[in-house]
């Protein structure tokens, strides 16, 4: 079931190389929005990174965390892994969200999954839409 899209924009990456586990990238989030029927939300705070490990055959590890503020002023916490590689820009995520907030304690229950663009030019992560696995 749809839950909606997002957009994320990454500001400059620290790397680090040849650590133990490949090279490590951290894109701090700038601002992200996420849109749809049921969940609209944008970023909350600066506390919001994407800690990306690749290993020496160019396979990422995605490791996002964020706070959310929803247009009704809940808070959302984000965290989702998932898989990319580095030539063609596309990640598949598995985002969980936590919040306290009555209105939403729905969210708490779902796994959600999605499929991203990664555009390097003007440092952006699309999710064209996050899906609710039901």
């Amino acid at each position: 079931m749809p839950l909606c899209k997002a957009v994320i924009p990454v500001s400059e990456a620290i790397v680090l190389e040849n650590t133990p586990t490949g090279t490590l990238m951290i894109g701090e989030l700038c601002d992200s929005r996420w849109e749809g029927e049921r969940f609209r939300a944008r970023q909350r705070g600066r506390a919001a990174a994407d800690w990306l490990s690749v290993a020496p055959d160019g396979t990422a590890t995605v490791d996002v965390r964020l706070t959310l503020e929803t247009d009704d002023g809940a808070l959302v916490f984000v965290e989702y892994k998932g898989r990319s590689h580095l030539d063609t820009g596309v990640a598949y995520s598995a985002p969980i969200f936590r919040t306290g907030d009555p209105r939403y304690l729905w969210m708490n229950r779902i796994q959600a999954v999605a499929k991203g663009f990664w555009d390097g030019a003007a440092m952006i992560m699309t999710y064209p839409m996050i899906y609710e696995l039901r």
